[in-house]
């Protein structure tokens, strides 16, 4: 049984509701889950894939009180692992996907699974497609 951690950072909720379909999704898949907010992560060793879920913030950004430390800190163990990417945006484009996308390709992370962005609140399609991540990685 593959071991996934699901760690997000969330202001308003709309990514918690990802980072709670993305564990149904892997749940669902057979996969041995954790859920954790960033405060809660100092390592990402004991798992076999990971979810990143964290809101674009201020001018398309990482939160970078709590999230990019954390981030930064594990960054070194996501090498080799199942790694997917999810989030909300409430303005822009998506911008800060794909810069945190490229940034995970620097550092050498492969991507398991398209990432997902929500506008807002995460719809039903949007939720689905959490699911279908948590999934993904499960396999």
């Amino acid at each position: 049984m593959s071991k996934v951690a699901v760690i997000y950072w969330s202001g308003t909720g709309n990514t918690e509701a990802m980072a709670n379909a993305v564990a149904e999704g892997a749940k669902a898949a057979g996969a041995d889950v954790t859920l954790l907010t960033c405060a809660e992560v100092n390592s990402a060793a004991a798992y076999d894939a990971v979810a990143l879920g964290c809101p674009a913030m201020g001018a398309e950004e990482l939160e970078d009180s709590e999230f990019l430390p954390m981030l930064e800190g594990i960054e070194p163990e996501l090498t080799g692992k199942k790694v997917a990417l999810f989030g909300s945006y409430g303005w822009g484009d998506g911008e800060w996907m794909r810069t945190w996308e490229a940034r995970c390709e620097e550092k050498r992370i492969a991507l398991a699974a398209a990432s997902v962005m929500a506008n807002e609140a995460p719809d039903d399609d949007a939720l689905a497609a959490c699911r279908a991540l948590g999934e993904a990685l499960a396999k």
